[in-house]
């Protein structure tokens, strides 16, 4: 079976973002993709929908209101940059609620939760997740920097280094200053590839130039450890 889906987003990006993480999956057809809910509301009208990627903060109509209008809504992943909408967004049975900037491997745990409503059977799970394994190198995220969304690539990442409500996204030639939490990019990172070396700072195991018992060093550039981590990083950095 195909299941149908539309993606409801006021963002190009973010809709860009989710159509080609689909593009992975054989046995989900995207139908439509709309930027606002009356929109998505006529395409309901008019469509058999299975799945709803919806985005809760649009201009004019919340995500979650607008599901609490139709008498049968679809099964909805709700993807937002905002945590705040999360306890309400599984009050409406919400299958899954992701957080952007969405990596594909959060987004691989999302898709076998519909695959498992739709009973999909093993064999394909499996080799979607072998096919997400194979495309790790190619996963990125959407950062918010200024009024827009920014793709980054997660390989290019040397480190993250938080600040205060702020994080610092190291890339080999720049430098991207983003408005959100770095304990919530460390979710959304790949933790095989990632290591949170200090309160303040994630690093990118396989960009680590040299390490001593303190300190880690990436383009030249000594981090921290701090003590709290000192025990795992170690036992991380012996099996780099």
């Amino acid at each position: 079976m195909k299941i149908k889906t539309l993606i409801v987003d006021d963002e190009p990006h973010a809709i860009e973002v989710i159509e080609k993480y689909i593009e992975n999956f054989p046995e989900i057809e995207l139908v439509a993709k709309c930027n606002n809910a009356i929109m998505a509301f006529q395409i309901l009208q008019q469509n058999k929908i299975d799945l709803m990627f919806l985005d809760i903060k649009m201009p004019g109509l919340l995500g979650t209101d607008f599901i609490r209008s139709l008498k049968h809504p679809p099964k909805v992943i709700f993807t937002t940059a905002y945590q705040d909408y999360a306890l309400e967004g599984f009050d409406l049975s919400a299958v899954d609620y992701l957080l952007k900037p969405i990596p594909f491997d959060r987004f691989l745990k999302a898709i076998d939760k519909v695959f498992a409503l739709y009973k999909v059977n093993t064999s394909q799970k499996i080799n979607i997740a072998e096919k997400a394994v194979d495309q790790k190198s190619d996963v990125f995220l959407y950062l918010r920097v200024e009024r827009k969304m920014v793709k980054v690539n997660v390989a290019d990442i040397y480190w993250i280094e938080s600040l205060k409500d702020y994080i610092k996204v190291v890339l080999k030639d720049k430098v991207l200053i983003s408005k959100q939490k770095i304990s919530l990019l460390e979710e959304l990172l790949p933790e095989e590839k990632f290591m949170r070396i200090h309160r303040s700072f994630i690093v990118s195991t396989d960009k680590i130039e040299s390490y001593h018992a303190y300190s880690v060093e990436l383009l030249g550039i000594e981090l921290p450890i701090g003590r709290n981590y000192k025990t795992e990083c170690h036992k991380r950095l012996k099996n780099i």
